[in-house]
């Protein structure tokens, strides 16, 4: 069978509730590896929820019904605060990405509680100021961001993970609504360290199975190297 859409393959799924710092529940859930330890965990943050954003958005899915089977990866994801999906729907309402600092902090003592390893965020659009703003805050190995606005990020704190050593890991897609690449490299240039990796015919929403395996594949190479490259069947050769 060929890999592709949203189509999961073999894992243990749980639905889980976080609880924030501000007394809210949070709904989503956690894909592990059917039948060993994970080796690393992705933390992950959705795009804007009033855009229609939320922990189903394509590339998420995917990332959690594929890696815990192709890469031993853990995926977390979740709906912050006010946001519904099929799961369904956190409590609160949506606070432009200022609140939303507790609903990271929620996801991150998920994973400690479970004494999950290694864990990154990966954040898309929206979900990469989230990283930007409040990762540092965190006990991560480093931010992966998938096409960043750049929005609500400020300058200071984006230059703050110039004094962190911890991986940030860009993709910016060549043609996307808000951010290019020449742009994001100017953008990003305060942090001396960063993996900024252009993606030539991308777009914003990676939409497609060519551009959803290349943002797959740059996760992997980013979280777990080893398992590269990843099947592109199933049952794995």
């Amino acid at each position: 069978m060929e890999i592709r859409g949203p189509r999961p393959l073999p894992a243990r799924r749980e639905d889980i509730e976080l609880r924030t710092a501000d007394g809210l529940r949070l709904v989503g859930e956690l894909a592990l590896p059917q039948s060993v330890d994970p080796v690393a965990t992705l933390v992950t943050l959705h795009p804007l929820p009033t855009a229609g954003g939320f922990m189903d958005s394509h590339i998420l899915r995917k990332a959690a019904a594929r890696l815990p089977a192709l890469a031993d990866l853990a995926v977390l994801r979740f709906n912050t605060r006010g946001t519904s999906s099929p799961r369904g729907t956190s409590d609160g309402a949506f606070d432009g990405g200022t609140a939303e600092r507790h609903d990271v902090a929620a996801a991150m003592a998920c994973v400690r509680e479970r004494g999950l390893p290694r864990p990154w965020l990966v954040g898309w659009s929206f979900g990469t100021e989230l990283a930007l703003k409040y990762g540092r805050e965190h006990d991560i190995e480093g931010v992966i961001l998938l096409s960043p606005p750049l929005h609500r990020a400020t300058e200071d704190e984006v230059a703050a993970w110039a004094h962190d050593e911890r991986r940030v890991v860009v993709l910016v897609p060549e043609l996307d609504d808000y951010l290019r690449p020449a742009e994001a490299a100017a953008r990003f240039a305060a942090i001396p360290h960063v993996e900024l990796i252009a993606v030539d015919g991308g777009k914003h929403l990676w939409v497609g199975e060519s551009q959803t395996r290349r943002v797959l594949d740059e996760i992997v190479a980013a979280v777990n190297p080893a398992a590269l490259p990843l099947p592109r069947e199933w049952p794995a050769a």
